[in-house]
């Protein structure tokens, strides 16, 4: 599998963290590509060949916004893939779709028929494009295009403080750095991120972990667990299985599993 991330052109530097695109042409067999959990909403185009997905009901949508996810989403996968996924800032999803972002999550929409992609003829655009680049130019496109609403500044500033510290930011820190009460935070966080404030700090907490345990850069789960805050090796196998469905070792055996 290539993956290759990209930094976001200047014109929607605002609005995407990431670019993230994953590329296959050995996949000879259905196999699922999961998206985990990383504190981001995205826009994701996935183009793969259906005709190989034998099993019922596994067909994904092409173009999907998804909102912010704790379980992982089942990318259904086979013959030659690309999964281009845009990485939205977490507090994006009103501001550039004007959707209550708790509606959206662990739920995703097709945008193909979202008026603006419907315009643009942009799903049309995505499967015809003859390269990377073209389809890159597409999505960046269409996200310019975007109606912009205002963002919060106390959600942002919220959501960077818990991502700097991996999830280890003490909630009630956070509260009297914005001058809001428990459930003022509470409500900031359902609306703009669509997620509780604990749960957030939960995913940006297993996301730095994760990270680190992908890249195989550690010598043991204990170590792990000490660096990123859990109170023991048990604590980090019970949050991985919570957010991937596997325990840590299980990732790594099921990683393995799928076409480098």
């Amino acid at each position: 599998m290539k993956v290759q991330t990209f930094t976001p052109p200047p014109a929607i530097a605002d609005y995407v963290s990431s670019i993230v695109v994953l590329e296959n042409n050995s996949m000879f067999y259905e196999a699922v590509l999961p998206l985990i959990a990383n504190g981001y909403p995205s826009i994701t185009f996935q183009l793969t060949d259906p005709a190989r997905i034998l099993s019922a009901g596994r067909r994904s949508e092409q173009l999907v916004l998804y909102g912010q996810n704790t379980r992982p989403i089942q990318l259904y996968t086979a013959g030659e893939i690309t999964v281009i996924a845009y990485f939205l800032y977490p507090y994006m999803l009103q501001p550039l779709f004007g959707y209550p972002a708790k509606e959206l999550a662990d739920r995703s929409i097709d945008l193909s028929y979202s008026p603006l992609a419907k315009e643009m003829n942009l799903k049309e655009q995505l499967l015809n494009a003859p390269s990377l680049d073209q389809r890159l130019q597409a999505m960046n496109q269409y996200i310019s295009r975007l109606n912009k609403r205002e963002v919060n500044g106390r959600i942002s500033f919220a959501t960077r403080l818990i991502q700097q510290g991996n999830g280890a930011s003490l909630l009630m820190n956070l509260q009297k750095e914005l001058y809001v009460t428990e459930r003022t935070l509470q409500r900031l966080f359902e609306e703009h991120i669509g997620l509780t404030p604990k749960m957030y700090s939960r995913v940006c907490q297993f996301n730095a972990a994760f990270r680190q345990l992908n890249q195989h850069q550690f010598t043991g789960m204990a170590g792990i667990a000490e660096e990123y805050g859990y109170a023991d090796q048990s604590h980090l196998i019970r949050a991985f299985k919570d957010f991937t469905n596997y325990t840590p070792l299980e990732y790594l055996q099921k990683a393995t599993e799928f076409p480098g």
